[in-house]
Formats: C-alpha cells, sequence, structure tokens
C-alpha cells in the first residue's frame, strides 16, 4: 500500500511539472529604447534637420559618438573626425590655421566648429553639402582628410571585433547590418545632440540679468548695430555666403564658386556662428588671423574692394566696417559671453578612449 502511494504521488508531480515547465526557448521579449531629446532653447530659430526622420536614441548616440573618435574611418587609422574636431576647442582643430589630414597632408580650409548642427541647412565653408547625413562623405572621401572609400569603411565595420561594430549597430538599429543609412545617421545622431547653449549670455537670455556686465552689454549694443546683419539671430549667423573683403593673394580659394560655378559666388564663404568664438581661433576659412583683435581690425581699416565684395561693407569709405578702439574693446568683451564652458567640457561628448586628436 505504502508503494502503491509513493508511485501515485510521482506520477502526479511529474504530471504536473510537465504542464507547468518553463519551456526550452524563452519567449522574445521587445528591448526598451531609451530616447534622447535634442535641446531646443526657445530663442533659438525653428529646427532645420527632421528629427522623425532620426528619431534619437542613447544607443544611437554612443555608436556616433564611438564612430566620430574612431580612426577606422580613415585610409590607415590614424584620422578620425576627432582628429581635426576637437572638442575643448568648440570641434575645430586647435591652433592649426589649415586642417592636418592623412599622411599629414594640409587641407586648403581651417576646420569649422560642429555646434548647434540642428539647425544649420549648409555645410562646409562652400556650402557643397546641403544635408547633415551626407556631411561625413565629404571628409572620408577626401584625399587630403581621410582619403578612404566608403564601401570600405562601411567593410572595416563589419569585420571589426574592437569595437564590436555589428552589436553597437544592433543595439541602435535592431540588427547587426551595417549600411551606408545607419552609418550616417549614427554619426548625425551624435552630432545633433552637440547643443551649444549654455553661456553666460544664454543665462542674460534666460533672465539672468547679472550674468553680463556693463560692458559687455554695451559691447552687445555695439555688436547689434554693426556685426548683426551677418552674424544674425541668437545662433549668430545668417546661414548665407558672403565675401567679406579679405586679401585673396594668400589664398587661391573660390569659395562657393568651386560649387556653383555662378561668377557672383566668387570668394564668397559660409558665415560662421561666433558662439565659442573664444575657443575657435585661428579664423577665417583659411585661418589667417589668430586674434579676436585682428578680425575686427580686418573689418576696420582692411577689408579689399572686389567686383563681389558684400555690399554692406561698400557702404563706408574705405570699405568695410568703422569701429573705434573702444567699439573694438567692447564687441570683444561680448563675445567672450558666448563662450559655453560646460559645452567644451562635457564628458558625454568626449573621446571614449580612440586618442586621434592631435
Amino acid at each position: 500500500m505504502k508503494k502503491s502511494y509513493i508511485v501515485i504521488l510521482s506520477a502526479a508531480l511529474f504530471g504536473w511539472a510537465s504542464c507547468h515547465r518553463t519551456p526550452d526557448t524563452p519567449t522574445p521579449t521587445t528591448p526598451t529604447v531609451e530616447t534622447l531629446e535634442v535641446p531646443q532653447p526657445s530663442y533659438f530659430p525653428a529646427m532645420v534637420y527632421d528629427l522623425k526622420s532620426n528619431p534619437l536614441t542613447t544607443d544611437g548616440f554612443q555608436l556616433g559618438r564611438s564612430l566620430f573618435y574612431d580612426g577606422i574611418l580613415s585610409r590607415n587609422g590614424t584620422i578620425a573626425c576627432g582628429t581635426c574636431h576637437q572638442q575643448a576647442a568648440a570641434f575645430t582643430h586647435h591652433g592649426h590655421d589649415l586642417s592636418h589630414g592623412i599622411d599629414d597632408k594640409i587641407g586648403m580650409r581651417n576646420a569649422p566648429a560642429i555646434q548647434n548642427m540642428a539647425w544649420e541647412k549648409d555645410f562646409l565653408w562652400d556650402g557643397g553639402v546641403h544635408q547633415l547625413d551626407l556631411f561625413p562623405m565629404a571628409p572620408i572621401e577626401n584625399p587630403v582628410e581621410m582619403d578612404e572609400k566608403l564601401s570600405n569603411v562601411l567593410q572595416k565595420l563589419r569585420d571589426s571585433k574592437n569595437p564590436n561594430y555589428p552589436e553597437l549597430f544592433k543595439k541602435a538599429f535592431g540588427t547587426t547590418e551595417i549600411n551606408t543609412e545607419r552609418f550616417t545617421k549614427a554619426l548625425s545622431q551624435f552630432m545633433l545632440f552637440l547643443v551649444s547653449n549654455n553661456s553666460r549670455y544664454d543665462l542674460y537670455l534666460k533672465g539672468s540679468t547679472n550674468a553680463i556686465t556693463a560692458t559687455e552689454k554695451e559691447g552687445l549694443a555695439v555688436f547689434k548695430q554693426k556685426c548683426a546683419t551677418c552674424h544674425a539671430s541668437e545662433l549668430f549667423t545668417d546661414h548665407s555666403f558672403r565675401n567679406n573683403g579679405l586679401d585673396m593673394a594668400r589664398s587661391t580659394d573660390q569659395g562657393r564658386f568651386r560649387i556653383t560655378q555662378n561668377p557672383d559666388d566668387l570668394y564668397k564663404f559660409k558665415v560662421p556662428s561666433l558662439r565659442n568664438v573664444s575657443y575657435t581661433s585661428p579664423y577665417m576659412h583659411d585661418g589667417r588671423f589668430t586674434t579676436l583683435e585682428q578680425v575686427l581690425d580686418h573689418y576696420a581699416k582692411n577689408a579689399k574692394q572686389s567686383a563681389t565684395l558684400d555690399p554692406i561693407l561698400q557702404q563706408a569709405t574705405p570699405a568695410g566696417i568703422p569701429l573705434t578702439d573702444d567699439e573694438k574693446l567692447k564687441i570683444i568683451a561680448f563675445l567672450k559671453t558666448l563662450s559655453d564652458d560646460s559645452f567644451v567640457k562635457d564628458w558625454r561628448f568626449s573621446d571614449p578612449g580612440f586618442g586621434k586628436s592631435f
């Protein structure tokens, strides 16, 4: 009797376990996607980039950050985006009048800042690229910058084990597939998040009237009178292309004319933003000026007349923008309020360890 009871109990327990055991293959679950919001200050103009076409996520941003700093994008692995766009210099090439690329070749232009890219509609000094997602193609395939083919870059990423890019792409986009669209969108996600809006001037705009001094406020007034036609809005650029009267004896660069082949565009270059301008020396498309004092001296007394000189600079005789020494000092004092110390030190934007900046 006791033996029969044990057999019956064992059979019952086996049957219960068979009905309630966990399947060998667990039911797949949808991973949680952590989204990121691009900061959009109320006093900035409308954003140009369509975020719906490339929603930012934490994994997409981190993938883009890795790609930005990895020399794998160049022919021999020595040049990364972060080589010529260094965070401490507001993502410009600190101390270089012209950017240095592969095999220490010298580029033809100064590396522009990478900041507030979601509000840009044209890229490069001549506006040769019209969409942020396409922007990386230019330096990658430029023979004096990265000197690589995009197809080679994609294959190197597919083969990479350290970092394991297929897994990083899977985290960002759902599968290990690495293609042009995913590659460029990941880089865009990193660059879109590089928003500079925490300078002392920003605090002033947000209501802290004591964030800038009386002299800096006087400089702001002079700036609005003498400089804000071109360096417009709170982005400090009108995104236009202008001939600002530089002496072309130093450079044969024809500017936007190289893109449009329109003679009216000869020697016209994109008006850069002045945010973080204290960090981005040297100045102009060819880095010819090392100080803000030299820049203002150019506009005050050294602008060169030419057929395409901007009309604003032709209103005075001689050409340029009349400025007293006192006005120059005050303008420079104001420009220094545009320095965003937190932007150039934010660890989220820093090199994760590739070490390709020089």
